[in-house]
């Protein structure tokens, strides 16, 4: 199974809604995730018709694409759900387009309703009657009819288990409508009219997966497009659509059956191409771009290569990497590269690569040590612009988020490339090749893996040339913020963060700090304001089908608000965030605040648009002074946490000893074995995550021994002992206060000593009231003693040692 075709309702997505997938995506009019992913040359679809897109900000062209649906909001969805037969046929010819694209969004009992088999079969045979008369325009609305077909399809390869499956009798019906329909004279027509309903009819062919029995179609357009079809958009896109059959048909085994049995749709594309080669660097170069670039993907099929090649070689040496003829070059060297790989030096692409940056991004300048700047053509000024605008952009970021500038766990994106391109048709013609990117959208952002060695974040723009002679670069601060944002506060790649809804927070961000660092006003969130559309808890359920209005417009009010409002609780979600605890974050805004704030934000939204929001960042947290001070008893020190935090309070200790032992009490306790200088490591945290350390030292001073050498102390240490295997060494002690514990221990050396003790006399492996024998020199015996007196210990040598040390404390 394979999906739909594109919708008609615009190609283009967001910059911020690109999203790659290993197949082409099915046909709807909804915004699409960020994906923050590459796209293999194999799955880069044609260009689409429209240029809109390059020129979006982020979220104006998700706004184009739900304008429709929202301008159909009011339409009557039970038309199509409670009528059948002519009935419905009727219901879809009596309807706007617009109505129609809002079935898209179908789902449950009404998606199964509207678009089971038979309703489906309902509505071919009503295009199909429509279709005998076709008179080259919609009087008849058979355009609507097209369009429902290519809901239906699209619902139900989302949800075949709701709407039900498809079957032979649909199959019929649609060939017999779309036969039709395109052995109808008048669909031949040159005019807007029949372009619209052409360029559907295409569509459809696509989303019915009828690619194969309608390669004539595709050859039929290609042959018969001239010059007099630029002056109709809807011929132009007609045309285009062919190439999107051919691209998705690859994906069928009957389409790749036909197309090796009989090549006459490789010579049609190759004298498109060639026929057409003039309109190269004119509004129409698109089409002779992806006629070449679906001629060379062919060379997937070993059988047609030496059909291919050469049509291929002939439109490389028609062509050059840089220059009106560049997009041809780049796509095919492209696709070459990936269907007829060790065969470069067939086409002279063997360095394609190199040479296609050197021609298009050979600036290089290093903004600063997380950002590397490479550009097509930018003036010095320029050049230091941009690298200004975004290294200053990262200091308000790390101060109003207070990161205290500390990556998020294994993330390894530690610098940033930032590619500009000096124009959105530079970037189309060469980011998607070198970088493996879609590039209908306004930019791309790309984040890879952070937790891999290697990895290389990316961020490819373009100059916008439309705005000259003011020189920006589009979308330019909005993403560098998702960088940081990625970086900074969310644990792991885009997809985890998706992982609970945050589409209110990662957009919000983006515009919050776009907007307040650039010190300008957002008339479009402004103007939503007064509207009072959603609470804040509504708010914090966005996601991308929301609409960009709720996305951009609504989730920079919903940050703004928090942070101006309510700091504390952002700080606390940014904890959880920051360790990838989404769950705990959801519980958070769900549930401890909920509805809580929703009465505040009314009232603060009925004001922002007078006062503007409060961009100020909130006081910067001073981190925390690290100290500690110890009391020595013995072989004993206890130590005592006297850090100070100016701002708040010490929350965390992590202490670290000479042995590689820690605690994490503020105020802890260790016994040393010896007397001696000892390194003592205090780090400290305080209420905002900023730490501070100290390196001291303690200084052991154990207490003398008695004179004779067989006689122990109260902190007496004994050091250098040893003995062969099987050798005793006897001491005693004098314990000169009641009920107190005695504490024996051995370690230190080599070999392999045992401690045996006696309270009533000498102590020996026979003779003994406690023993440590474990299997090395590190030995330890606590006893409580009730009386004052002498006491007796022996080390036997198990096995020979040296170099031990005997210690006694109570």
């Amino acid at each position: 199974m394979r999906t739909p075709a594109l919708s008609g309702l615009g190609l283009a997505l967001a910059c911020c809604l690109s999203l790659a997938h290993a197949a082409p995506r099915p046909s709807d009019t909804l915004p699409r995730p960020h994906s923050h992913q590459a796209v293999s040359p194999k799955d880069r679809a044609p260009l689409p018709s429209t240029r809109e897109h390059l020129r979006d900000d982020a979220g104006q062209t998700l706004k184009r694409r739900l304008a429709a649906r929202a301008a159909a909001a009011a339409c009557d969805t039970s038309l199509y759900t409670t009528r059948s037969g002519s009935a419905l046929v009727e219901a879809i010819r009596a309807s706007s387009t617009d109505c129609i694209n809002q079935l898209f969004t179908l789902s449950g009992a009404d998606a199964q309703k509207a678009f089971n088999e038979t309703q489906m079969r309902s509505a071919a045979e009503g295009l199909r009657l429509q279709a005998l008369s076709y008179a080259g325009n919609n009087n008849g609305a058979i355009q609507q009819l097209l369009l429902y077909l290519r809901a239906g399809y699209y619902v139900q390869y989302y949800a075949p288990e709701v709407v039900g499956s498809y079957g032979s009798g649909l199959k019929t019906a649609l060939r017999g409508a779309l036969d039709a329909l395109f052995g109808n004279a008048a669909i031949r027509q040159v005019n807007d009219a029949n372009g619209g309903v052409l360029a559907e009819a295409v569509t459809l062919i696509d989303s019915a997966t009828e690619n194969a029995r309608y390669l004539w179609v595709v050859r039929q357009l290609l042959d018969g497009y001239g010059a007099d079809w630029n002056a109709y958009w809807g011929m132009k896109n007609a045309v285009n659509n062919a190439f999107t059959v051919l691209f998705r048909g690859h994906q069928n085994d009957d389409f790749q059956a036909v197309v090796q049995s009989d090549t006459s749709v490789l010579q049609a594309l190759s004298n498109f191409a060639n026929r057409n080669w003039g309109q190269l660097g004119g509004a129409e170069g698109y089409l002779v771009t992806n006629a070449a670039r679906e001629l060379a993907r062919f060379l997937q099929y070993g059988t047609l290569k030496p059909v291919v090649r050469p049509m291929v070689q002939t439109l490389v040496q028609r062509s050059s990497v840089s220059g009106v003829t560049a997009p041809v070059w780049i796509g095919l060297a492209d696709m070459v590269d990936y269907h007829d790989p060790g065969r470069c030096t067939d086409y002279g692409l063997c360095d394609w690569r190199a040479r296609a940056e050197a021609a298009a991004l050979p600036q290089r300048q290093v903004c600063s040590p997380t950002l590397t700047l490479r550009t097509q053509s930018m003036s010095a000024a320029e050049l230091n612009a941009t690298c200004a605008s975004v290294v200053n952009q990262e200091s308000y970021f790390h101060a109003k988020l207070q990161t205290n500038k500390q990556p998020v766990a294994n993330d390894l994106n530690s610098a940033l490339e930032l590619v500009v391109f000096n124009s959105s048709a530079d970037y189309e013609t060469y980011a998607g090749a070198l970088f493996g990117i879609d590039t209908n959208n306004g930019g791309m952002y790309l984040e890879g893996n952070p937790a891999t060695p290697g990895n290389q974040a990316r961020f490819i723009a373009y100059e916008a040339e439309w705005l000259l002679p003011k020189f920006q670069v589009w979308n330019l601060n909005h993403e560098y913020t998702h960088y940081l944002d990625g970086r900074f506060n969310m644990l792991g790649d885009f997809a985890a963060g998706q992982t609970t809804p945050t589409v209110w927070w990662v957009e919000g961000l983006a515009e919050h700090v776009s907007y307040c660092y650039l010190n300008q006003r957002y008339d479009r969130a402004f103007t939503e304001a007064p509207k009072l559309s959603y609470t804040l808890n509504q708010l914090f359920d966005t996601d991308y089908n929301g609409g960009s209005t709720r996305v951009y417009q609504w989730g920079y009010l919903a940050v703004s608000f928090m942070m101006e409002r309510h700091r504390a609780d952002v700080t606390t979600l940014l904890g959880h965030y920051r360790k990838g605890e989404w769950a705990a974050a959801r519980t958070l805004l769900k549930t401890t605040i909920g509805s809580r704030y929703d009465a505040e934000f009314r009232s603060w939204l009925q004001g922002v648009s007078a006062t503007g929001v409060n961009c100020a960042n909130p006081v910067v947290n001073q981190p925390p002074v690290a100290r500690f001070e110890s009391t020595v008893n013995g072989l004993s020190a206890s130590f005592r946490d006297t850090s100070t935090d100016a701002d708040g309070r010490v929350t965390t200790w992590r202490w670290t000893f000479h042995d590689g032992s820690q605690s994490t009490l503020p105020n802890p306790s260790k016994t040393y074995g010896a007397a001696g200088d000892y390194p003592v490591t205090l780090e400290v945290w305080d209420d905002g995550r900023l730490g501070a350390r100290t390196d001291g030292s303690v200084r052991i001073t154990a207490s003398p021994c008695p004179s004779r050498s067989d006689a122990m102390g109260n902190g007496c240490v004994r050091s250098g002992l040893s003995a062969a295997q099987g050798g005793l060494l006897y001491y005693f002690i004098q314990v000169d206060k009641p009920n107190t514990t005695l504490t024996i221990q051995t370690n230190g050396g080599s070999g392999d000593a045992d401690l045996y003790f006696s309270g009533s006399g000498w102590a020996s492996p026979g003779s003994y009231q406690l023993r440590s024998a474990g299997n090395s020199n590190s030995e330890t015996l606590q006893i409580p003693i009730a009386q004052p007196g002498y006491y007796y210990l022996t080390l036997h040598a198990y096995q020979a040692f040296s170099g031990l040390s005997l210690s006694t404390r109570y």
